[in-house]
């Protein structure tokens, strides 16, 4: 199989692939962050590189299998402002044509949550090769206006799943998959037909060690910073930052 993964990250799509044992005969990654970067080419070394997804020519890659990512989700958080795919000026991106219009004149975005759309410029290229690609995206939950957006220009409505049902961790997601589908209703988008997962009833008290040695610990400045971080996010208007629990919940 042949990968596109963008907005890579540490290659956990690639971490994904090997533990369900799917063999990997070339995984191409898009990804700025240099750590996330140093952490996948440790881990897979054959992975090859291809820098910022703005710059990504699909069309030079041959066929590709499987087009996997997460694109940025902060303008569409209920955390954040919630500006979704939006220029400076507040105009509301609602199609690739407009996206690709907006780039070429130099118009400035919000956030990044507009990246999205080189996620769909990507994938209709490699359409151009393998018209029966795989794809799947993933994303926060969202507002209905963006999420009926998203739905139409993948052409699949995305299914809801809470890693709490697998996790420690409460992250409700949303993900859109051709992979597996079904056609609920002849005029519209067809849906996902991947099935929730069982809950396994992981709580935080599940993965936790007893005894930790001092240096898994944060400094008492780490944690001042992180929430004066937080001050500073709420002072704009979102609520980012970190937040610090005690007991064995989720």
């Amino acid at each position: 199989m042949i990968v596109l993964s963008l907005f890579d990250g540490m290659s956990c799509g690639q971490i994904a692939l090997r533990d369900m044992g799917i063999p990997v005969t070339r995984y191409y990654a898009s990804e700025i962050d240099k750590w996330a970067i140093q952490q996948t080419q440790l881990n897979f070394p054959d992975t090859v590189q291809l820098g910022d997804v703005r710059n990504v020519e699909a069309r030079t890659l041959g066929h590709i299998d499987l087009l996997i990512g997460g694109s940025p989700c902060q303008s569409f958080s209920f955390a954040g402002k919630r500006v979704g795919m939006s220029t400076t000026a507040h105009e509301k991106v609602l199609t690739l044509a407009r996206y690709m219009e907006l780039k070429e004149q130099g118009f400035e975005f919000a956030g990044q949550s507009y990246l999205f759309w080189e996620y769909v410029r990507i994938l209709a290229e490699v359409r151009e090769a393998n018209p029966n690609v795989l794809f799947m995206l993933e994303n926060v939950e969202m507002g209905k206006q963006w999420e009926a957006v998203i739905d139409q220009a993948l052409g699949v409505k995305g299914v809801h799943i809470n890693s709490a049902l697998v996790s420690a961790q409460v992250r409700k997601r949303i993900y859109w998959t051709n992979i597996r589908t079904f056609q609920a209703d002849l005029f519209d988008v067809p849906e996902s037909a991947i099935p929730q997962p069982k809950d396994r009833g992981i709580l935080l008290k599940h993965i936790l060690d007893d005894e930790v040695p001092d240096r898994f610990y944060l400094k008492p400045e780490t944690i001042e910073k992180l929430l004066q971080h937080k001050q500073r996010n709420k002072a704009n208007g979102n609520g980012f930052g970190a937040k610090f629990h005690q007991g064995g919940g989720r």
